[in-house]
């Protein structure tokens, strides 16, 4: 089978996977079953359908193949009325609605036929038929395979021999999409054939919205094969009726087409034992949709969205986790949203998500539509659970500051052919000024351009829009104008289309229509004038304009009419046409420019192409004016408390009210007269919940009414109530336990509610039963008195039986609900020797890495008295066996203060007490606690204030009016007030010690009831407190603070200045001046300086003289706090300071005329050249410079300088000659001053010391140099002086330098030679240079591989020389050329050397030579070789050489023979 199948179905991702599960396939043969009667009895009303498509039903029919028909691509109704037109379903799309491909569902369809008629058809003829249909039918397919895919492969070749350049071109519809009308649960696909090059890309949109099949996995199914794309749309609903539009897009243009889809509802025709349909956006579909059934679903909404604020633009999403019991992997529940009990559905505003445990809202675009009462509803088959929280959506900012707010809920109405009503809802916020009116904004659908329609503002909230377009869609908004300007726009509104409304009847579509809709109208009767339009009436009247309606005229034949209105004022009989250029359309029509106050009657005439009717009947006399008028103010405004941030607030509904939108609230800070907007959305109600308020604040409330005419006068405002929560009865204590039990009684211990009601809880009330055999009894009370403490012995009870208890809260709101009945105990003496459990735990001064717990003795001591306690700890979320302990050793106090806690973590705690007989039973553990700084935590401070007072305080922000501040000592609440006094303002309280002492010594705490927990302590501990007592005394007896004590500096001229700075001292300060014990006044001689702000006491002296010497002392005094600060200036102390104030006085005489700012001296730069200078200030052009040395003075060919008050003297190649005293004079008119430098003995050595550095610091890395006498060490310097020491060391030692080793100095370079090296010169070398100072050491190591590489080329280069010494050498007496006169004898002689003799060979022309008679060779004694030629003739002329050769070497010596013949020409050559 599978070799028939396309290869586009056998790739495809549901191919063969559905049907081979035995477990689908039953499911699918159950359904069909069960759904069998239905079909049957649907067959024939939905006959026409079904030929088309496949409908919902069809698709659960497995039922044999019926004898193939004619196909009809009409869809029809049961009056076999035409309602669309249906795509066929292609063989060779991808995949059927089924999901499965060709063959596979017909061999599902056949197995399934087979299962259902296995017991009606028996008979083997039958099942041999059906085998034969089914081959006959494979046989089929086969075949239409195999032909498309070669027609698939011919059109491919023939497309790839064509020129694609030739071809492109824009998209165009060979098939365009077609309508539909489809039944709900139907699926239903709109396909088109697009051509174009290059290929076109296909988008489907609805309602000019994309569409994205990821967005709702199983809703849409988008298909692009050849050139054919269908959308299609499984298990349409209502919401589906909408416009869609295919668009098609290449890089040369794009196209679209639309098409829309009618869902029509059943009316009766399903039965009501059918599942009913559940919407799909919001739920997973199912395989097995039976799943849920004869299960109880429990369904929890944990982490709800409480009430949330959002500003208009803003994305504000609400969230809820979902927890549903038991947890079915297939099983997802229904998720609603709601806004004020209105369904929600997805849009581009609203968009909903559940990701299997949470449900999420999200509102992308924040509007004022926005705001209101959000539900979210689970639905399982158990029911539904449901959670609901406001939201409040505040105006975005103004562009122009004091511009009102954008208007909201814009809607139309009846949208007529050429005109349309919009509708919409005045702002809260008026920016402060009212409101001038409204411009309203029209946009056709598929554009973005913006138009005004109306060029004045209007006032009320509805305005009539005409000239409209037939046929076209349109989207509103409305702007609010006031005198400071435009708001923003409000959101636009659905789409309205300008149709007539008998049109859109005919139709039969109450979708939301959208984009262009082409409308046909009849032709009217040829030559037939109409007749009057009927039933003219004003449905409309305001100030600024009056809405006429009519019916056209009853004849037939006249729907094309369109018609005339005309106008005259009352009482006269002139008529004039309004509309006189364009005949309106529409039976419906809205006047303008009317005058105010007068009176109108209207009429109306029809035309057509044969002229126009007579007029119709006149109205009533209509007076131009607001019929609505605005409503009367709201009655008396009453709040109540809420929550600590919210408030209910009620009033008095506005009297005859017409047409009433709903109310706005506002609210102000009692006494500030600010106003600001509760709701931005009217409410209907008389009732409304104002949140976002600030805890303990007093506020007002003020109400106004809203309609279409305006907005009413506010009511009168409210009496100021304040913000804190509303007091009720308190929830349940829980945590019931037995603390001891005797003979008959027990006494019982347990927890405070988690609510207490917003007041303290007054006592408690415990009430007991029986128990026999399981079964309880009657509830009796224990105590009629309500008990404050949470233990109570419950007395009067039997021996040995069981019983159970309850306990309830009472506060002053009442009695609460009582707990659940504890588990059950029995009443029975206890013997143990140990002590019973600690009770009543509690858990104070929670911070992010610490707790405070505190806990009560057990009320069973055992057989001996308690002494001491154990506290055990363990993470909330841990196993029972984390449980740890943090005391080793057993604490006698009954509170602990746990610390190293973990950030964010929850921790449970216990405690245990001990006696001599061992421990006891743990406590009940205590509620998680969250380890964490709450924000807003304060911490208790101790101050002391300015008369000395010490105190501890608190503070708090989050009070209310139950709120109090409890002291504790200890943790013992403090109720005598000997030495602790109490005070309470608001939110602070201070605790005032009385006479602080030892016995204060202890731990303080605060605790603040009605709150969150707020508590904080302090360790007062016998440190603590002499730091605090010596604060107190200093504040008793206060001084002065001083930044600096007295102190004196030199000025210029020599004065000099006394100061102090105080840290602060008031306007009122005063100071005395002392001078041993005499006061001094401001005079000649002391010149007094006192500056308040910043607190500098000044007294100046323009000299010191002897009588001037003693003590000084500044005397201050502010208010009742002193101070004063002495400068004692005897002796040596005051005669250095007299010295240096003489000194400081002449050098500002010397600085008057020309004198060194910068003293003679030197410097050594990198070149060692010695550079004296110095720097003159206070210089002229007639400044003359003068240098000496040793008294001599420097002429001028030597190298001076003088340029921008610096003289410098350059001194290169310093030698001992340089040494001197040098002196430099500048003088003119003014004066002179000199400058000298020593330079001899000491002076010198430093100077040369520098010298010597610089030379050392120039020095280059020591590196190795191997010779044929050995290994030589080097490095360079920049300049080498002969005083240099320098020293040579060879393994920290200095080297004895021998006729083996010595060193020297070639020009710059300092070098250290090594002759004939052995194995005891390898070591560590350097050299030092001495500076006077610390010196410079530069190392090599000669040693490892650097020795074996310097000794190599040592024995290479000695090698080399004694064979460049020993090698076979001519040296000389040949010449380069002979001339000779042929018969004369050639002799010429030349010397050898060369260790071993080397051999000499004679060469003439490059042959080799043999001695004879004519050529006599010799070599003699090892050195001397003769050439001799007996007698010349002209063959002898030639190259010659002789050649020497030993084991070292070669070498050679050329000379050329000439011979000449006498009788020749002079100068000729042979």
């Amino acid at each position: 089978m599978s070799g028939s199948m396309p290869f586009y179905q056998k790739h495809h991702r549901h191919y063969d996977r559905n049907y081979r599960s035995r477990e689908t396939e039953s499911a699918v043969s159950q359904y069909q079953q069960t759904s069998s009667r239905y079909s049957a009895r649907s067959s024939s009303s939905t006959q026409g359908i079904r030929a088309a498509t496949f409908t919902s039903l069809d698709e659960g029919r497995l039922s044999p193949m019926p004898k193939r028909s004619e196909p009809t691509y009409l869809a029809m109704d049961k009056e076999n009325q035409i309602i669309g037109y249906v795509v066929p379903i292609f063989r060779g799309s991808k995949e059927f609605a089924s999901g499965l491909s060709d063959t596979e569902d017909m061999r599902a369809k056949e197995t399934a036929g087979y299962l259902a008629r296995r017991d009606l058809f028996t008979s083997g003829v039958e099942m041999e038929r059906m085998e034969q249909k089914s081959r006959r039918t494979v046989m089929r397919e086969s075949a239409e395979r195999i032909s498309l895919t070669k027609r698939i492969h011919e059109n491919e070749e023939y497309h790839k021999r064509l020129n694609e350049d030739s071809l492109m071109h824009p998209p165009e519809f060979v098939i365009k999409p077609r309508s539909h009308t489809v039944w709900e649960k139907q699926s239903v696909r709109l396909h088109c054939t697009v051509s174009g090059w290059p290929e076109p890309r296909v988008v489907w949109y609805k309602n000019n919205v994309s569409i994205d099949p990821m967005s709702n996995p199983g809703k849409y199914k988008v298909e692009s094969s050849y050139s054919v794309h269908s959308l299609e749309i499984n298990r349409c609903d209502f919401d589906d009726t909408a416009q869609y539009r295919v668009s098609a897009m290449n890089s040369k243009g794009e196209l679209s087409a639309i098409a829309s889809v009618v869902v029509k509802r059943f009316k009766g025709e399903v039965e009501e034992s059918l599942p009913a349909p559940r919407p799909q956006w919001n739920r997973t579909v199912f395989k097995d949709p039976c799943l849920e059934y004869g299960i109880t679903f429990e369904t929890h909404i944990v982490e709800k969205f409480g009430v949330s604020f959002g500003n208009e633009g803003e994305t504000l999403s609400l969230g809820c986790s979902v927890i549903i019991y038991p947890s079915l992997q297939r099983f997802q529940p229904e998720i609603e949203w709601y806004r004020d009990d209105k369904l929600l559905v997805p849009s581009k505003w609203v968009q909903v998500h559940w990701s299997g445990d949470r449900a999420t809202l999200t509102l992308t675009h924040l509007n004022k539509e926005d705001e209101g009462l959000y539900t979210l509803r689970v639905i399982t088959k158990s029911g539904y659970e449901t959670h609901s929280a406001y939201v409040f959506v505040r105006d975005s900012d103004a562009e122009v500051a004091g511009a009102p707010g954008a208007p909201l809920d814009v809607y139309c109405q009846e949208a007529n052919k050429d005109y349309v009503i919009v509708t919409w809802k005045q702002p809260a916020v008026d920016g402060g000024n009212s409101i001038l009116g409204y411009f309203v904004d029209r946009c056709e659908v598929g554009t973005t351009h913006w138009s005004q329609c109306n060029d004045t503002p209007v006032k009320f909230a509805r305005f009539p829009v005409t000239g409209l377009v037939e046929g076209r869609s349109y989207v509103f908004r409305v702007r609010a104008v006031n005198k400071c300007g435009m708001s923003h726009p409000s959101r636009v509104s659905e789409p309205a289309v300008a149709m007539d409304p008998a049109d859109r009847a005919r139709k039969g579509a109450s979708a939301p229509w959208t984009g262009q809709i082409i409308v046909t109208e009849e032709e009217p009767v040829e030559g037939v004038v109409p007749g009057k339009p009927r039933d003219l009436m004003v449905t409309e009247s305001t100030k600024t304009y009056v809405v006429l309606s009519w019916k056209p005229p009853g004849e037939k034949g006249h729907e094309g009419v369109m018609y005339y209105v005309e106008k005259c004022v009352s009482g006269t009989d002139s008529w004039q046409r309004v509309n006189t250029e364009i005949p309106v359309k529409s039976p419906r029509f809205a006047l303008f420019d009317l005058a105010e106050g007068k009176s109108y009657c209207f009429r109306v005439r029809c035309c057509n192409s044969a002229g126009v009717g007579e007029p119709s009947d006149p109205t009533e006399a209509t007076v131009v004016g607001d019929k609505l008028d605005i409503p009367s103010a709201p009655g008396r405004v009453i709040p109540t408390r809420n929550t600590d941030t919210s408030v209910v607030v009620a009033w008095e509904a506005s009297r005859d009210a017409k047409d009433l939108v709903g109310y706005y609230i506002e609210n102000s800070v009692a006494g500030s007269n600010v106003w600001e907007p509760c709701n931005n959305k009217p409410v209907k109600a008389t009732r409304f919940i104002c949140h976002g308020l600030t805890t303990g604040e007093k506020y007002v409330f003020r109400v106004r009414a809203v309609n279409a005419a305006g907005i009413s006068e506010f009511s009168q405002e409210s009496e100021a109530i304040e913000v804190k929560a509303a007091i009720a009865s308190p929830a349940p204590p829980f945590g019931i336990t037995v603390l001891e039990s005797v003979r008959d009684s027990m006494v019982l211990g347990w927890k405070q509610p988690t609510f207490i009601g917003g007041a303290d809880i007054v006592g408690y009330f415990v009430d007991y039963r029986e128990v026999i055999d399981g079964v309880p009894g009657k509830w009796h009370e224990a105590n009629i008195k309500a008990v404050s403490d949470r233990a109570y012995r419950v007395s009067e009870l039997k021996e040995n039986r069981l019983y159970q208890f309850q306990v309830r809260a009472a506060n002053m709101a009442g009695v609460g609900i009582p707990s659940l009945p504890s588990a059950t105990f029995k009443c029975e003496e206890w013997t143990i020797a140990v002590p019973g459990p600690p009770h009543d735990l509690q858990v104070l001064e929670v911070r992010k890495d610490s707790l405070v717990l505190l806990w009560k003795a057990p009320v069973y001591q055992g057989r001996d008295a308690v002494n001491g306690y154990y506290v055990d700890i363990k993470e909330a979320d841990a196993d029972f066996e984390t449980w740890r302990g943090v005391n080793e050793k057993a604490t006698s106090k009954k509170y602990m203060k746990i610390r190293d806690l973990k950030d964010g973590v929850s921790y449970v705690f216990r405690v245990r007490a001990q006696n001599k007989a061992g421990v006891g039973k743990a406590s009940e553990p205590t509620e998680p606690v969250l380890a964490e700084t709450k924000p807003g935590t304060k911490e208790l401070v101790v101050e002391v204030d300015d008369d000395g007072v010490i105190s501890l305080n608190f503070e708090c922000e989050n009070l209310n009016a139950e709120s109090k501040f409890v002291w504790s000592k200890n943790y013992e609440e403090i109720t005598d007030s000997a030495r602790l006094t109490m005070e309470t303002k608001g939110n602070k309280s201070k605790a005032t010690f009385n006479a602080p002492s030892e016995d204060d010594l202890g731990i303080y705490s605060c605790i603040i009831t009605h709150t969150d927990g707020a508590s904080a302590s302090y360790n007062l501990t016998e440190e603590g407190l002499k730091e605090l007592l010596k604060v107190s005394h200093d504040h008793k007896f206060p001084i002065i603070p001083l930044k600096s004590e007295l102190a004196v500096e030199l000025l210029e001229k020599g004065r000099v200045r006394f100061w102090l700075q105080a840290e602060k001292i008031s306007a009122s300060g005063k100071v005395e001046y002392v001078f041993n014990d005499n006061i001094i006044n401001q005079g000649e001689k002391y010149k007094m300086n006192f500056d308040k702000n910043t607190g500098i006491i000044e007294m100046f002296m323009d000299s010191l003289q002897k009588e001037d010497e003693g003590t000084f002392t500044f005397q201050l005094q502010d208010g009742k706090a002193t101070n004063q600060s002495s400068l004692v200036l005897i002796g040596d102390v005051f005669k250095q300071l007299q010295k240096e104030s003489e000194f400081q006085r002449k050098e500002w005489h010397r600085k008057q005329g020309p004198h060194f700012v910068e003293y003679l001296n030197y410097e050594v730069t990198s070149e060692c050249i010695v550079r004296l200078k110095c720097k003159v200030g206070n210089i002229r052009k007639e400044t003359v410079a003068l240098w000496y040395k040793d008294g001599r003075e420097i002429k001028a060919n030597e190298k001076l300088d003088f340029s921008e008050g610096v003289l410098s003297l350059e001194i290169a190649q310093i030698s001992k000659k340089d040494a001197g005293v040098y002196e430099v004079i500048v003088k003119d008119d003014r004066g002179t001053d000199k400058s000298t430098l020593n330079l001899t003995d000491q002076g010198f050595k430093d100077l040369m010391n520098q010298v010597f550095s610089v030379i050392a610091n120039s020095s280059t890395p020591l590196k190795i140099q191997s010779s044929e006498q050995g290994i030589r060490l080097y490095t360079f310097v920049n300049y080498y002086n002969d005083e240099l020491h320098v020293t040579w060391h060879h393994k920290e030692a200095a080297i004895a330098f021998t006729d083996r080793i010595t060193s020297g100095v070639v020009g710059e370079q300092l070098w250290l030679q090594i002759s004939e090296p052995t194995e005891k010169d390898k070591g560590k070398y350097a050299i030092e240079f001495f500076d006077g100072k610390g010196g410079l050491k530069r190392t090599v190591e000669l040693s490892g591989q650097a020795y074996d590489d310097a000794f190599a080329e040592f024995q290479r280069l000695k090698a080399a020389a004694i064979a460049e010494r020993n090698r076979a050498r001519v040296a000389g007496g040949l010449p380069d050329v002979v001339t000779i006169q042929e018969g004369k004898a050639l002799n010429l002689t030349c010397n050898i050397s060369g260790d071993p003799v080397p051999e000499v060979t004679w060469l003439k022309n490059e042959r080799e030579m043999v001695s004879d008679d004519h050529y006599i060779l010799k070599f003699e004694s090892g050195k001397f070789a003769s050439f001799t030629i007996t007698t010349v003739n002209t063959n002898d002329s030639g190259k010659y050489s002789i050649l020497v050769k030993n084991k070292y070497g070669t070498e050679s010596g050329d000379f050329t023979v000439s011979v000449f013949i006498p009788d020749e020409e002079h100068g000729k050559r042979k």
